[in-house]
């Protein structure tokens, strides 16, 4: 006999896709030979997307690379926090356990928040970048574990993604690297409606050259007549075929359910709605698997086994009955590790769900939740608070809900997954007013968020006693303080900034100055991060509120951020006072981390003011203090701020090192915003010592990593000076736009409009727009300098002198009085603007340029060393004699040897220019016959001893002891060695007179002794 056709609802065929399922394995390869790859894939829902995922997995696999799937999860309207990325870690950590847990060592605490296998959650300080954090950490794993090894991340059904999960992976794929992995999402494009929350992901993700977007159309005729054949395992009926492709239009689950249909006689000529077509094969089954279906419906994605049977209330057998004929049916399918069941399509879910009466829903939820509650060991334990918050919140019963979504806003902010948590607690604050009175009062906060001051103590036994908050109510406000700062951890200012504002308005009708001065603190850090203001008038306010009020910890945070605020916007003497007393008041009331901070404050208000050395030793006290009790968020702050301050007084050199050492730590810690804020002063410093290469690599892409506003504002600043010293206009004009976009007419700190001035200055120069230079100019000098602006003024009135008029000149004179020349650096720009007003004046005195060149000489700063040469060689000139030629061609052959090495254009051609009209050449002259290489260097005696020195290793200060001279001297000609030689260190120098046999080893350094 023959045994009858089986029909089959997946076709064992892989139709179509050719050229989709070509671009991800070429992906692959890629990623093989090092290279990341991302890729998103969209389609309508039903089009075929898992399965393309499905056939590349498997070559993947067949092809040695590890294959780690995690999907989205739905239950109701919620997506659970990082779930797709748990499940995927999960799975790498079960093929890979060694490999994972080698690339999670030392960071197992943050790590365990996604995958509790690695170890437990740390209990660390919440702060803004703490999401960031755990989201850097993430990604470098990844980067680890596929280091050696080819791994595939395929992430499913991301339109049901929870925010946390889309941030994540924004990030992942902003800043992948290096490793061999490939990433990829598949998403429902047809669900993708203009306000549903992953289409701005998808637009900043489609302006990333790193990630391809493949769309999947419909399948054509012919793919889906051999779709067709596949499943009925025979050639089907050409006119089945066309009405088939007719009623499906080439959407390939639609296509298996039509042909499927008409095999087994069911009458689906009826009705042309495909919703309907789905619920035909579901009202197919017995009842009893109906029911089973509905409640499979409103679980959610995946229903535990043990679940759904205390849901049902079924006897055993009849469920297994129900289930069975559910899943020959094909319409469930048993999960992968055999401990639950999905539907086989969400479509057919959704059909389902959608087909259950309000009342319906209700009551399956309250199932849902009143079985979890009696049994929290029948869902995954990361599962738990977070499924019961949801089914209790579709259960309409505010009672119950309210606690439930609080203990879900807990966890989530444990998990970092700060998103959910305010949608948590926004769902709290909406469940308040419905929630009886007596559940209320059984509340208690768990802890209180930052330095929001615990309520009042209430009277026991007549008398007053210290707060407890085990015996106080949590109240509406300490929601909308969790939430506020929720709101700025995620990034949804805007929410946070108006659950602020109604906080205040509640606040009017209270006696409550303390938690007031608390909320404006929080709208401070709001209105300046969303650009709407500085923040000052919310500071006032605080402080106006706490002001002749006992120390508190909030009491100092008002002053620590009032004087944060004006060592940025207005430094001062009073605000040092500030900076003392937010100390005092944080030492006073234990506050160790806000002492911390304040201290570090009042360190860079002091080297600001002058007390240079004693500042630097308070700050890199307050880095090793942060160090050693282990509070990175004042480390990382201290490891910005420290060399900032080293740059300021001209000791580039020393803040190199410091900012190498705090963005490593900033790596390890997983602060990318931080560590991008050090690589902008790291890139400022390399530029001042001369390493203009190392200072472009140190600025990060923006379009690789995750910046804040104002730390892609300070790199397109740096770019702007790099790109202005450098002569390429239009880059600096790209630069300069972003900048000022960045910070905005509402930013006026010293530190980025005075800097934007001076390249927009000298950007004008370079155009010949002495106008347009003037105006800007113009409004620098009425915006005036505030005190401790000296490290940006000084450079821009430098600046500004090449298009200064009469009235100009004096306003400029004017303002340089007003500035303090405590540091060397600063003394340095003293000279050198005084030179150049008499310069614009028509008085060139090759005297003072004698001084600034001198006073530059001293420092580390060869840009700034040769365009000053350069100048007192143009001075010389102007009526000099044949001693003042010499003198003067040397100069500007040091300055075009700098110039050129730097690539500084504009003033390699300035320096050729004069060269030219003044008939020098740039280059030593050599006699011919000379076999000295030294000699046709242009080594002068004394050159040639001190390079003699430093090829043997010797420092500036034993080359000095050695020749009986200054170490200051012994610089300047190792300065001047290294122009000559074209060489940009100590090392190249040696390496360069070893080449040319300078010093052979019987004339070694043994020969001065």
């Amino acid at each position: 006999m023959l045994a009858p056709v089986e029909t089959r609802s997946v076709s064992p065929v892989f139709v179509g896709r050719g050229d989709e399922l070509d671009i991800l394995n070429d992906a692959l390869s890629r990623a093989t030979a090092g290279e990341p790859q991302a890729l998103l894939i969209g389609g309508e829902a039903g089009v075929g997307k898992t399965r393309l995922v499905e056939e590349f997995a498997a070559a993947a696999c067949r092809r040695g690379a590890v294959v780690a799937l995690g999907g989205c999860v739905e239950i109701g309207a919620d997506g659970l926090p990082f779930a797709p990325f748990s499940t995927a870690l999960r799975t790498l950590h079960r093929a890979l356990p060694d490999a994972l847990a080698a690339a999670a060592a030392g960071q197992e605490e943050e790590l365990a928040r996604l995958l509790p296998e690695v170890g437990e959650p740390g209990s660390g300080r919440h702060d803004e970048e703490g999401m960031a954090r755990l989201f850097e950490l993430t990604a470098r794993l990844l980067e680890r574990v596929a280091a050696d090894r080819t791994v595939v991340v395929a992430l499913e059904d991301l339109h049901w993604a929870d925010a946390s999960t889309r941030h994540l992976l924004s990030y992942l794929l902003r800043t992948l690297r290096t490793g061999r992995l490939v990433v990829l999402a598949t998403f429902r494009a047809d669900d993708i409606h203009r306000r549903h929350p992953l289409r701005p992901l998808l637009a900043e993700l489609d302006r990333l050259r790193t990630v391809r977007r493949l769309e999947l159309a419909r399948l054509t005729r012919e793919e889906v007549g051999r779709q067709i054949a596949g499943i009925l395992a025979r050639e089907p009926d050409p006119a089945q075929v066309d009405d088939i492709f007719r009623r499906s239009d080439g959407n390939a689950f639609f296509v298996e359910e039509l042909a499927v249909a008409a095999h087994e006689g069911c009458r689906t000529g009826l009705t042309d709605s495909l919703r309907d077509l789905l619920l035909v094969r579901v009202e197919a089954l017995p009842e009893g698997a109906q029911h089973v279906a509905r409640i499979v419906a409103e679980g959610g994605s995946t229903v535990e086994y043990r679940l759904l049977a205390a849901v049902a209330g079924l006897a055993e057998d009849d469920l297994i009955e129900a289930l069975r004929a559910a899943v020959n049916a094909h319409l469930l399918l048993a999960t992968p590790d055999g401990d639950g069941y999905r539907f086989r399509h969400s479509l057919v879910r959704e059909a389902v769900s959608d087909d259950l009466l309000p009342g319906e829903r209700s009551r399956l939820n309250r199932r849902y939740a009143e079985a979890l509650e009696a049994g929290p060991t029948l869902v995954p334990a990361d599962e738990r608070v977070m499924r019961l918050a949801g089914y209790w919140y579709d259960a309409h019963d505010p009672a119950k809900a309210l606690p439930a979504v609080l203990d879900a806003s807990v966890v989530a902010r444990a998990r970092r997954a700060y998103s959910e948590q305010l949608r948590f607690l926004e769902r709290a604050m909406d469940l308040w007013d419905t929630t009886p009175e007596e559940v209320r009062s059984r509340l208690r906060p768990v802890d209180y968020t930052e330095a929001y001051p615990p309520p009042p103590s209430e009277p026991r036994g007549g008398t007053s006693g210290g707060s407890d908050a085990a015996a106080t109510p949590l109240r509406y406000l300490d929601l909308m303080a969790e939430a506020a700062v929720a709101g700025r951890f995620c990034g949804e200012r805007e929410r946070a900034l108006k659950t602020t504002k109604r906080a205040l308005r509640l606040l009017q009708d209270e006696d409550d100055p303390v938690r007031s001065a608390w909320f404006w603190v929080q709208r401070s850090r709001l209105v300046r991060a969303l650009g709407r203001g500085s923040g000052q008038e919310e500071l006032i306010r605080a402080q106006e509120l706490v002001r002749g009020l006992p120390p508190s910890e909030v009491h100092a945070e008002v002053l620590t951020h009032a004087a944060n605020w004006c060592m940025v916007h207005a430094p001062g003497p009073d605000v040092l006072q500030a900076a003392e007393r937010a100390v005092a008041y944080a030492r006073m009331v234990g506050a160790r981390e806000t002492e911390l901070n304040a201290r570090q404050i009042l360190g860079v208000l002091m080297v600001d003011s002058g007390d240079i050395e004693a500042g630097l030793a308070e700050l890199h006290e307050v880095k090793d203090r942060a160090l050693a009790e282990d509070v990175p968020s004042v480390a990382v702050n201290t490891y910005v701020n420290l060399p900032s301050e080293l740059e300021a007084v001209g000791r580039s050199r020393e803040a190199v090192p410091v900012l190498e050492e705090g963005i490593a730590f900033a790596r390890r810690h997983g602060r990318p915003d931080s560590e991008a804020w050090m690589r902008g002063n790291l890139a400022e410093s390399l530029f001042a010592v001369g390493r203009w290469d190392e200072s472009d690599r140190a600025l990060v892409d923006p379009g690789r990593i995750g910046l804040g506003v104002g730390a892609m504002g300070v790199h397109a600043t740096l770019r702007t000076e790099l790109a202005v010293a450098r002569g390429d206009l239009a880059e600096a004009h790209a630069q300069l736009a972003v900048a000022q976009d960045c910070f905005g007419s509402h930013e006026r700190a010293a530190q980025h409009h005075l800097p934007l001035a001076r390249h927009a200055i000298a950007l004008a120069v370079a155009e010949g727009r002495l106008g347009d230079a003037r105006a800007h100019l113009e409004r620098a000098l009425d915006a005036g300098f505030p005190p401790a602006a000296q490290r940006y003024a000084w450079p821009l009135l430098t600046a500004a002198t090449a298009v200064t008029t009469e009235d100009l000149l004096t306003r400029v004179r004017e303002a340089a009085k007003r500035l303090v020349t405590v540091a060397p650096v600063w003394q340095a720009h003293d000279h050198w603007l005084r030179a150049e007003l008499r310069r614009a004046e028509g008085r060139t005195d090759p005297g003072e340029w004698s001084e600034a060149v001198a006073a530059f000489e001293r420092l580390e700063r060869p840009y700034d060393l040769a365009r000053t040469r350069y100048r007192l060689a143009e001075a010389l000139l102007t009526g000099g004699g044949d001693d003042e030629r010499d003198r003067a061609a040397e100069l500007l052959r040091l300055a075009h040897a700098v110039a050129a090495h730097l690539g500084a254009r504009p003033l390699a051609d300035e320096v050729a220019l004069l060269a030219q009209r003044a008939r020098l050449a740039l280059a030593p002259v050599v006699r011919q016959r000379s076999a000295d290489p030294a000699e046709a260097l242009g080594l002068t005696t004394r050159e040639r001893d001190v390079l003699r020195l430093v090829a043997a290793g010797r420092t500036n200060r034993q080359i000095a002891e050695r020749l009986f001279i200054s170490p200051k001297t012994a610089s300047v000609h190792v300065s001047n060695i290294l122009a000559k030689l074209g060489v940009s260190g100590r090392g190249e120098a040696a390496a360069v007179a070893h080449r040319l046999g300078l010093f052979p080893p019987e004339t070694d350094e043994r020969v001065l002794a």
